[in-house]
């Protein structure tokens, strides 16, 4: 895992939920099937109002992203359980996203899929950096640098292994707590 994640940020505010990370009617799509997975990318972040959002975050006919880095208010990836937004994110190519705030269970699904790095800012960056901003997320100094300032994070502590391994499985694999996966 590289130490130091860079590239335009996308910049959105407080209280995005799953449903616009990923709008339902894609939930049919199943992840684990490559080209489904593929397809997932196109999506992200779809659900956004385009009078607030009039950049797209996946450009329309592309299943990536050219934002590695997403900046958020409070509240990121509130209302439902989905899996599914974060693997689409991920699946769009976002490394990481950095949220004054998260919604436990994205949180956790962050975690759980090994998709994307879910930090917390310690400011409301979602105020000081704009969409496009070329942006660098610091692991090992638990940092953001954007437009010639540095601001902290809180560490991602246990978890950041456990999303380098891949998520929840690869990780209790990795560490002999369950069975290498045979085909």
């Amino acid at each position: 895992m590289a130490t130091v994640i860079s590239g335009p940020a996308y910049v959105v505010q407080h209280n995005i939920d799953t449903d616009q990370i990923i709008p339902a009617q894609y939930l049919t799509l199943v992840p684990t099937i490559l080209e489904e997975y593929e397809k997932l990318g196109g999506y992200a972040l779809v659900g956004l109002p385009d009078s607030l959002y009039p950049v797209r975050y996946v450009e329309e006919g592309s299943t990536k992203t050219k934002y590695p880095i997403v900046i958020a208010g409070r509240n990121f990836g509130c209302g439902s359980s989905r899996e599914h937004a974060p693997i689409a994110l991920g699946a769009a190519g976002c490394r990481v996203v950095v949220a004054e705030s998260f919604a436990r269970i994205f949180f956790r699904n962050c975690i759980a899929t090994g998709e994307l790095y879910p930090y917390d800012s310690t400011v409301p960056l979602s105020e000081v950096i704009k969409t496009g901003d070329q942006v660098e997320v610091d692991f090992d100094k638990d940092e953001v640098r954007a437009n010639g300032k540095a601001y902290a994070l809180k560490p991602l502590g246990e978890v950041k292994p456990v999303i380098d391994a891949g998520g929840i499985f690869d990780f209790a694999r990795q560490k002999g707590l369950i069975p290498a996966q045979t085909e």
